[in-house]
């Protein structure tokens, strides 16, 4: 329980009141007591005592009383209270007093003390000074300037004062903000509520202070311009306004959310404060990033700014709270600054890849997928167990790079004997698992593919089941689909089928092993040699029938420990043009002409890929060097690839008159839905799905196959830079003019590191020229880096003197594929 007075009324709490009327336990006289002594010491008056205190210290002719009697009477006078209080919170304030005499506004005349808007955030005390024109007044303002106001910015003309000199502003502002205490005004809400009375600002001093001079009248002016709770403008007339108390269920509610705000704000500060702790932790005592997600509170705040940071905010509320966080901590509101705070307390590592956050790409498989998965493994049943030809006699060469995880492909060849070449291209069977419609293949198609970053692969399918169950595996006997083709002397197709089969592969080979053998020419790997053999015949035929060589340099990069601040980057860069490279990719082109054939044989609805040549001249680019220069040239007017599902549809750019992708069933899902069709005819069933089935999941893979690509080719870009970043600032680099754009400005493709690039290059450097370079910046996080030409080397006839070569220049870089998937087929 605890006792207030104030001026006339008396005023009664206990612990079970609502929260909004309850105070903290004290004796009612020495609270009084101490509230004279710090008024009178702070604003130079004293109240009169007060009734309430009289009757307590006289009650029964004494002065004193006992506890039992106080405690009575404070008990009865808090039942009468609450009664009211009831009855009040019902009633609206109207008191029946003439608003009008109350809301008379003063006239403003020279000397007089008033309160100003300035703008919207600031509110300034100052001196009227003289009339400024018909309405306007200079005033001198609390802080010496002088200026020009109009009427409706005066908030409050303090009143009492007729000659105020504007150099005492500050020590009155200063002794009114120091006396404020907002606890006043409950006293007074109390009382008015029950009087059902409003209040001017100078009938609110006379209440808590006992005074309505003008330091007092000011201070009130203050508590109730400034409350939010107790209190609301009845009306007002210029620079007077009469206040009115709110009734008590509407304080109730405004104290709650008071309560809420203040918490909210505790928490707040809390976060900024851990925050800026584990910015300056060492990196080894920083605290993980599970942490961070423990609480609720803390979880939202953090998950605030890493939306702010990939510029994926939910709704607003997330993009408020993140931009408040980074303006408390005197950083700016922007992605980059989200970004590199949750680097520095290392909830994100520094090359942290955004695209798959931004993108929301799945790294993981649910709990219900695996499980499938491994009862899928532990099944060993084969559906085509009797139809599959045993062809485990024949050498299988698996070729691919040394870091592949899935081998969903193998090449196997064989002279017959009139001369002909007959080779097998053996792809991975994953229906012998997989059937339409399954928990599996409806999670596969949502992914569409598997996500290759060089920091890591994301398998379509669980890994497990995809590198035990499905991919090839050196010596062990594994289930597949076999494409064969005997070719004629020219390279085309003379006969060709397909069956389930059996095999076991006998190598797997890198790229560079197996050019290796080639070039050894050892006699023990002839069927590697016929490979080769029939891979040249198929480049020839197919150029004969108008296909166009674009083979370039591609890069690959290896991240060993991506979560470290400077990890391990091996960076490969290699020829397509490549022997063995070159092998492979004609075996699966064959593969694919084999099956569209096949297709349109049994009229099979499959994805059947083309495209348009565009009507390419090829001989218009006969003057460019040949590789990736000419290679640059004609991707630059390729026309985007098409499917139709229905029929075969000429492939242009390859020089088929028909195509499907088949190869890849682990990694890619269309081709998945091609063997899906496939292996129905070769049992003699009806294909699961029709044309039209096909394209619409068609419509759905092809987006997520456009996500990872993009997320692939941002990847490779970054880590590129990154490489670069790390060289040797000596270090020069091949840079090859592979074309002009405008003027001077050239595009570049670095040879060493595979980055294509625009710069300015100097006067008589020609296409085809290298133009020797130095890495002054990169910046991989923003996709940039900054290059300086050091020299051209000359490749054509003409020379050029060094010293008309030798300038510096500066260019931003966007790095891109020079083989665009987009454009032309990924076999």
């Amino acid at each position: 329980m605890a006792v207030r007075a104030v001026n006339s009324c008396s005023m009664f709490r206990s612990a079970a009141c609502p929260p909004l009327v309850s105070f903290k336990i004290q004796c009612c006289y020495y609270h009084f007591r101490s509230l004279q002594l710090r008024r009178k010491s702070n604003l130079g008056f004293r109240l009169p005592a007060c009734r309430s205190e009289r009757q307590f210290l006289n009650r029964s002719g004494s002065q004193s009383c006992s506890v039992h009697s106080l405690v009575d009477s404070v008990m009865q006078e808090l039942v009468a209270i609450r009664k009211r209080l009831r009855v009040f919170a019902k009633v609206k304030v109207s008191s029946g007093e003439l608003l009008e005499d109350k809301l008379e506004n003063q006239v403003l005349q020279k000397g007089l003390l008033l309160e100003f808007k300035k703008d919207s955030d600031r509110v300034l005390l100052a001196v009227a000074q003289r009339p400024d024109g018909k309405k306007n007044w200079m005033v001198y303002d609390q802080k010496g300037v002088s200026c020009s106001i109009k009427p409706q910015q005066v908030t409050f003309i303090v009143p009492g004062v007729e000659k105020f000199d504007h150099k005492d502003i500050s020590n009155f502002l200063q002794k009114a903000e120091d006396n404020l205490d907002p606890a006043l005004l409950e006293f007074a809400w109390v009382e008015l509520l029950e009087k059902n009375k409003s209040v001017t600002p100078e009938e609110l001093a006379e209440m808590i202070f006992g005074s309505a001079e003008p330091l007092e009248s000011y201070c009130a002016h203050l508590l109730l311009s400034k409350d939010e709770i107790y209190f609301s403008v009845q009306a007002t007339n210029g620079s007077r306004s009469i206040y009115a108390p709110r009734p008590t269920v509407q304080v109730e509610e405004l104290l709650r959310r008071k309560l809420a705000k203040e918490a909210a704000e505790k928490e707040f500060q809390e976060f900024l404060q851990l925050l800026k702790s584990a910015k300056a932790m060492p990196a080894q005592a920083k605290p993980l990033k599970s942490s961070w997600m423990a609480e609720e509170k803390l979880r939202h705040k953090i998950e605030s700014l890493e939306a702010y940071a990939i510029d994926a905010c939910k709704d607003n509320d997330q993009k408020k709270t993140a931009g408040m966080i980074l303006k408390e901590l005197g950083l700016a509101r922007t992605a980059s600054s989200a970004l590199n705070l949750l680097i520095d307390i290392e909830y994100f590592p520094v090359h942290v890849n955004l695209d798959i956050l931004k993108f929301n790409i799945r790294t993981d498989h649910s709990e219900d997928v695996t499980s499938a998965a491994e009862s899928l493994l532990a099944d060993s049943s084969d559906p085509d167990e009797l139809n599959r030809k045993d062809l485990t006699h024949l050498k299988v060469y698996a070729i691919d790079v040394d870091e592949a995880d899935e081998l969903d492909d193998a090449v196997s060849a064989m002279r017959l004997q009139d001369g002909r070449i007959k080779v097998y291209i053996h792809v991975a069977d994953p229906t012998k698992y997989i059937e339409p419609g399954s928990l599996l293949d409806k999670d596969a198609m949502k992914r569409g593919t598997s996500v290759f970053l060089p920091t890591a692969t994301y398998p379509m399918f669980p890994e497990k089941l995809a590198m035990e169950g499905m991919s090839l595996r050196q010596g062990e006997v594994c289930n597949a689909v076999t494409v064969s083709v005997v070719l004629h002397s020219d390279g085309s197709i003379a006969e060709y089928s397909v069956d389930n089969s059996i095999i076991k592969p006998t190598y797997m080979l890198t790229y560079e092993s197996a050019t290796e053998l080639l070039h050894l020419n050892l006699e023990e790997e002839a069927e590697l040699k016929i490979l080769s053999e029939a891979a040249a015949l198929r480049l020839q035929w197919r150029l004969q029938q108008g296909a166009i060589d674009t083979a370039t340099l591609e890069t690959r990069i290896k991240v060993a420990n991506p979560e470290d601040p400077e990890p391990i980057i091996n960076l490969y860069v290699e020829d397509q043009a490549d022997p063995a490279m070159r092998l492979v990719s004609e075996m699966m082109i064959l593969c694919g002409e084999a099956i569209a054939t096949y297709g349109s044989f049994n009229n099979l609805a499959l994805p059947y890929r083309g495209q348009p040549q565009s009507n390419i001249d090829v001989s218009a680019f006969a003057h460019l060097p040949e590789g990736p220069v000419r290679s640059s040239a004609i991707v630059k007017i390729m026309r985007a690839a098409a499917i139709d599902f229905r029929k075969p549809v000429r492939h242009g750019v390859l020089g088929l008159p028909g195509y499907v992708q088949f190869t890849s069933p682990i990694r890619r899902y269309m081709d998945l839905l091609a063997h899906y069709q496939v292996k129905a005819c070769l049992r003699g069933e009806s294909p699961p799905f029709s044309a039209g089935q096909l394209e619409g999941m068609a419509s759905i893979v092809n987006m997520q196959t456009r996500i990872a690509r993009r997320l692939s080719n941002t990847s490779l870009r970054y880590w590129i830079i990154e490489f670069l970043r790390r060289q040797p600032k000596e270090r020069q680099y091949r840079a090859l003019v592979l074309r002009f754009i405008k003027d001077r400005t050239a595009a570049l493709l670095l040879v060493e590191v595979g980055l294509q690039a625009t710069a300015w290059v100097s006067v008589g450097a020609q296409i085809g020229d290298e133009v020797e370079v130095k890495v002054e910046e990169a910046h991989p996080r923003d996709d940039i880096i900054y290059l300086k030409e050091h020299s051209v080397i000359q490749l054509t006839s003409k020379i050029v003197p060094l010293n008309d070569l030798r300038r510096m220049i500066r260019f931003s870089v966007t790095c891109s594929y020079l083989l665009n998937s987009s454009r032309i087929s990924d076999d």
